[in-house]
């Protein structure tokens, strides 16, 4: 694909000729492995500046370690000069001792590490497991988050849990080994601590089966066709989509996934920015079980592995439905080689209910709209989880980020349910209790660079001269001056809410151009303040986070969050205690879902959802869908249209 714009993604071409770069210059060993490969985003003012035909200039950034020293370098490559415009070691042996992400080489080593290991077949042999059995065994690396003890000092390692199959078409997370974790240094390939309570608990033993051809499936659903005889409403120019008064870019990175760019809204004749760059940056999956085999888990799915390099190859009719529009993504593997990931995005339009409508009786007159939506998507499966991002733009202009939560639950064996602090999914099958907390990085831009952030709450008033009659109640205002004020929680019972705002312009009303935050009071970070996921996950206990641009504060946990201790990202990025008024700002949003397992979780657990909306609020002169046309759209059985022309 030829570059058109400076924030269009990578090309394999690109790709390539960075690391041919990096290898060259640099005399990199074959141990050397890329765990990261992307755009290094120009600086904003010169995207903003950009015509078509003007010259690009093209970076790469990399982050590149050695698997035998575990030496670890950030890269910035200048494709166009083929020299290494910036190197940079980072300490991955200081504190905080963060390390770069997990690689997909790394997940198949830990496999043959622990089957190599003879304290760990020994473990197994114990709990009544054959050879044969140990052979069939699923083993499941899992990151290890860092509880300040050794292995965490520096080393690059990797927890890893087990679970029978009876067989290769056995689904394994039915039937975990209790009690047994094996910490696998990833640079010496050893199991250096094999952790045993010895209690040797059974696995449960049913079977729970989902894949096709192993359970009857219902014969009674009919198809269903959604078709656009002409053809989508939007268009694809390489990376950049309009549709529907809507102007934006599609990006991905290796970390965030899907990432949208300078998104904004045709509005009487002119072109209004709301979001220069807006990514699900982070997220953690805190567990609150004290088992051994549990405890340390709080998955951050972004930054210890990568959510765009988990992105799934999307199928017309089974992920997607419609007329759909896919990106393929430049990518390369763990070695550097170019490589495309198929279909890792999705695009289409949906018919999403009645967008307005008002029944006249006095004139018998009767006006309805349906709403249509855009769908911009992408999956990543990390494990045994699978999230879906999809970011929904609407007629009316509203914004909408949905995450879809499914996959397979990590279980428990339980052969005691009486106190088990989780939930019981079947016999001796438990699911411990635990956490999704997701973050969202807004970097605003709404009708221009300054913008500020208010805080509204609805507040019933005391009976008195202000309110003679018992109903009167209103609507509270405050800005939200410097970043550390900023850190807030959503309240449902004061239907607390933020705006952004721009203080520099006034609509005809009088009042300041704004999108309305909308968030869910949902629980934030459950686990003690001390403890060591809350100090990784900081950003996952307050809803709200706002802190004034900064090229290098991209990440709510920091750059490298694998076996880091913590203190990195917004915590850090708020003791700066700037200023949050009429500037250019980043909003930060916390959202997720709290999870009790249960047996309608089995075998694979149907999609939760959690997400955030922004809804115009004083930015449009009237209700910008007002001029959607009358519907053409559908087939029915029934005779007559509710909106004829």
């Amino acid at each position: 694909m030829t570059t058109k714009h400076p924030l269009d993604p990578l090309t394999t071409t690109e790709m390539a000729r960075a690391v041919k770069t990096a290898r060259t210059r640099l005399s990199l060993p074959q141990t050397a492995r890329f765990a990261n490969i992307e755009l290094h985003e120009p600086d904003k003012a010169a995207v903003l500046a950009f015509s078509p035909g003007d010259a690009i200039v093209r970076q790469a950034f990399m982050v590149i370690f050695d698997t035998r020293t575990n030496e670890t370098l950030e890269l910035v490559v200048d494709l166009q000069a083929g020299e290494i415009a910036r190197r940079t070691v980072v300490p991955v042996s200081d504190p905080p001792y963060g390390q770069p992400a997990v690689i997909l080489e790394e997940f198949h080593t830990v496999a043959s590490v622990c089957r190599a290991d003879a304290g760990w077949r020994t473990a197994l042999k114990r709990r009544g497991f054959s050879d044969a059995d140990i052979e069939l065994v699923w083993i499941d690396p899992f990151v290890a988050g860092n509880f300040g003890e050794e292995v965490s000092r520096g080393r690059r390692a990797i927890n890893a849990v087990c679970y029978y199959r009876a067989d290769a078409a056995d689904c394994p997370y039915m039937h975990p080994v209790e009690g047994l974790v094996a910490v696998v240094d990833l640079i010496g390939k050893t199991v250096i601590e094999l952790r045993d309570d010895h209690l040797d608990t059974p696995f449960p033993t049913k079977r729970y089966d989902y894949e096709k051809g192993t359970i009857a499936t219902r014969t009674d659903q009919k198809a269903l066709h959604i078709t656009q005889p002409d053809g989508p409403s939007f268009t694809v120019d390489g990376w950049h989509v309009s549709w529907q008064k809507w102007r934006f870019r599609v990006g991905f990175t290796p970390r965030e996934g899907l990432v949208l760019h300078q998104l904004g809204y045709d509005d009487g004749g002119r072109h209004r920015p709301i979001i220069y760059r807006a990514s699900v940056d982070e997220m953690v999956v805190p567990y609150g079980d004290t088992g051994m085999s549990h405890y340390w888990k709080s998955a951050f799915d972004a930054g210890e592995v990568g959510l765009g390099k988990c992105a799934n190859a999307l199928e017309l009719g089974c992920d997607c439905l419609g007329h759909i529009h896919y990106f393929d993504v430049p990518s390369t593997d763990d070695f550097g080689a170019p490589m495309l990931m198929k279909n890792a995005i999705c695009m289409h339009e949906e018919d999403y209910g009645i967008l307005w409508k008002h029944a006249e009786f006095r004139t018998g007159s009767s006006e309805t709209r349906r709403s249509r939506r855009l769908v911009i998507s992408f999956f990543a499966t990390v494990g045994n989880y699978d999230y879906g991002f999809y970011w929904y733009l609407y007629q009316d202009g509203t914004i909408q980020l949905e995450t879809k939560l499914t996959g397979i639950v990590q279980t428990a064996a339980v052969p005691d349910a009486a106190g088990y602090r989780g939930g019981m999914m079947g016999p001796g099958l438990g699911g411990p209790i635990h956490q999704h907390i997701f973050n969202a990085r807004l970097h605003m831009h709404l009708d221009g660079q300054g913008n500020s952030v208010t805080e509204h709450e609805f507040v019933g008033q005391p009976w008195g001269e202000k309110n003679p009659y018992g109903n009167a109640f209103d609507l509270t205002t405050r800005v939200l001056t410097h970043e550390q004020e900023a850190c807030r929680i959503a309240d449902g019972a004061s239907g607390r809410f933020w705006k952004i705002i721009n203080p520099n312009q006034r609509n005809d009303a009088g009042n300041h151009p704004g999108y309305k935050l909308v968030a869910t009071a949902s629980p934030l970070l459950l686990a003690q303040p001390d403890s060591s996921v809350a100090k990784r996950a900081a950003f996952a206990t307050h809803h709200l986070w706002v802190t004034p641009y900064a090229a290098a504060e991209r990440f709510a946990a920091g750059m490298y969050i694998n076996k880091s201790q913590g203190g990195e990202g917004l915590p850090k990025y708020i003791k700066q205690g700037r200023s949050i008024e009429n500037t250019e700002l980043v909003v930060w949003h916390s959202f997720g879902h709290t999870h009790f397992c249960k047996p309608e979780d089995l075998p694979v657990m149907p999609v939760e959802y959690a997400g955030f909306t922004l809804k115009p609020n004083n930015f449009f002169g009237r209700n910008p869908g007002i001029d959607v046309a009358p519907g053409k759209d559908g087939h029915s059985t029934s005779k007559g249209s509710c909106c004829p022309e």
